[in-house]
């Protein structure tokens, strides 16, 4: 009796994905109708399985080439080469993200062919997960491995649409990767059916109706153009689908409080309201290794766990301060690690940022320098460097800003208290990666949440021309952190940056950041401290925006896979 055989299985490109081939090959056909809703769910399951480990990946391909984090070295582990942009054609975390993303592509394939259209509800929102699983694995393909949609997308190359087993296996032969345009053809239109077929209504840890039309709005988004050429009918298009997404009425955005424990939260938790769909997690198949090497065991040590090696950038702690003393509800998932004495007291101190020169006088960096806070007679500030005194200017007292003149430049830094240093950067943790239910590095990955709706919109409002429109649904988001801290006016001289600053804070830490600012034809500068090469900016016309497809991917595959350049 015939076995229905996953796509990845059979093609020999993606055979060193070593499934876990337990239930799925024994689903015979027979099997599968003698109760197909319950046959297709388990398979449908192996496809949520699979995000798993893509969701790792697709973390650190959206964040790490941003400028959000720094990390405390150089790491020979393969995911440094996107912090670094030198890129390497054999990249083990690559090859996982090729190979998961195919298993999905070929098993949602092989679903979709299985279950007919029309048979039931349930049966029709199956197929529908099916669809939006496959169209939502074709765009993240394609953003990782072809230029942005804003660059010539109608001969740029996307990646190879292969939809299901061909029917000659023995002389099997797959098509060469589709351009960009075409690529994000095939993720509207499975996403678009995936819209049509989903009615029935389930958590945020699966995908319904509402998840198919935020990663619409989202896609749209990629399409429409940069501010300087923007392309106005997919910009009403993502502000479309943002507000079907918005009007539905199936979620609720996070009262302040609240979004500042939102890490805490499963996503298919009653606390949980703004979260559309996300990759659940639970801690019974969270290993001790999950919690050091996983997303979140990077970026902080928490109840013992971790390596906490990479911290929040210095530009994103500016932004967070741009609106004044800790009063953005997003520092909430920042922690900064001060030393105590055996007391527990904090020592105050003055930190700042300095420029790194070689002894031809030529800037190569920046360094962060801290010091005990000392006090003049006059009560004025003051620190000391080697054996050098230094006098504090106030900029501005109340936020704690003050200046000093250090090697013949003025710098401006930070009254606060002395802090940990990992070699020589302080140690600000980041934790929204970690404590879903107060466990250590337990993360669940979000995938699309309300507030990306509104900060959409905003986007798509400010490229169309409407201002107005684009700052009710900026301060939407910005007053939810800052308290009255909401725009009085928007137009042409600040929208763009205020939208994109926006857009920077609020979805941090949740694998934006390093697409956002190619899809809109801006430049990546990271001027701030950290092994990454701060002096060289990566404009959107860089090779390296893009990834490589894996060599040992091209070599095994049966056809012509044209690697990027």
């Amino acid at each position: 009796m015939k076995k229905i055989f996953i796509l990845c299985m059979a093609i020999s490109f993606l055979s060193s994905c070593d499934l876990d081939r337990e239930p799925f090959n024994a689903y015979t056909k027979d099997k599968i109708e003698q109760d197909k809703v319950a046959a297709v769910e388990v398979l449908l399951n192996g496809c949520y399985a699979q995000l798993k480990g893509w969701s790792d990946v697709m973390h650190r391909l959206g964040e790490y080439p941003g400028d959000n984090i720094m990390i405390r070295g150089t790491s020979t582990d393969s995911f440094y080469s996107f912090i670094s942009y030198q890129h390497i054609p054999n990249n083990d975390r690559l090859s996982v993200f090729w190979n998961n993303s195919y298993k999905i592509v070929s098993q949602s394939s092989d679903l979709i062919k299985m279950m007919s259209e029309g048979e039931s509800p349930a049966v029709n929102q199956q197929l529908g997960e099916a669809y939006y699983l496959r169209g939502m694995i074709y765009f993240y393909l394609c953003r990782t491995y072809g230029r942005p949609y804003s660059q010539s997308p109608e001969t740029n190359l996307g990646v190879p649409i292969v939809n299901g087993l061909p029917a000659d296996l023995i002389n099997l032969t797959l098509p060469d990767r589709s351009t960009v345009k075409d690529t994000y053809a095939q993720a509207i239109s499975d996403l678009k059916k995936a819209e049509s077929l989903m009615t029935v209504d389930k958590s945020a840890s699966y995908a319904g109706k509402e998840a198919a039309q935020a990663m619409l709005s989202r896609v749209y988004l990629y399409m429409s153009g940069t501010y300087e050429n923007p392309n106005q009918e997919y910009a009403t298009q993502s502000i479309e689908y943002a507000n079907k997404v918005i009007t539905s009425g199936k979620y609720k955005l996070l009262n302040r409080d609240s979004f500042m424990k939102f890490n805490t939260y499963a996503p298919d938790s009653n606390e949980q309201t703004e979260t559309i769909f996300a990759v659940k997690r639970v801690a019974s198949e969270f290993s001790g290794y999950d919690h050091y090497y996983g997303i979140g065991g990077m970026y902080a040590n928490i109840q013992g766990q971790g390596w906490g090696e990479m911290y929040a950038s210095a530009k994103y702690l500016d932004l967070l301060r741009k609106s004044g003393l800790k009063k953005d509800a997003r520092w909430a998932f920042i922690d900064p690690q001060y030393t105590t004495d055996d007391a527990g007291n904090k020592t105050q101190a003055f930190r700042f940022i300095y420029d790194i020169k070689n002894t031809g006088g030529t800037q190569t960096g920046y360094n962060y320098m801290q010091q005990p806070l000392k006090t003049n007679s006059n009560g004025t500030f003051y620190i000391t460097i080697g054996t050098v005194d230094y006098n504090l200017t106030p900029v501005n007292a109340a936020e704690n800003q003050y200046s000093i003149l250090y090697e013949g430049k003025t710098y401006t830094g930070e009254k606060d208290y002395m802090m940990l240093l990992n070699r020589v950067y302080p140690m600000y943790y980041i934790t929204k990666c970690s404590l879903q239910n107060n466990d250590s590095h337990l993360y669940s990955p979000s995938i699309s949440r309300l507030a990306e709706m509104y900060l959409n919109m905003a986007e798509a409002y400010v490229k169309k021309g409407d201002y107005n429109s684009a700052l009710a649904n900026l301060n939407i988001i910005r007053e939810r952190s800052i308290v009255g801290g909401g725009y009085t006016s928007l137009d042409n001289t600040n929208a763009v940056q205020r939208v994109d600053e926006e857009r920077q804070l609020e979805l941090a830490f949740e694998a934006h950041r390093g697409y956002d600012v190619y899809r809109n034809g801006q430049t990546m500068t990271r001027h701030y401290p950290g092994p990454h090469l701060p002096m060289i900016d990566w404009p959107a016309s860089s090779l390296r925006v893009v990834q490589y497809i894996p060599q040992s991917e091209i070599n095994a595959y049966p056809g012509t896979l044209t690697q990027n350049p």
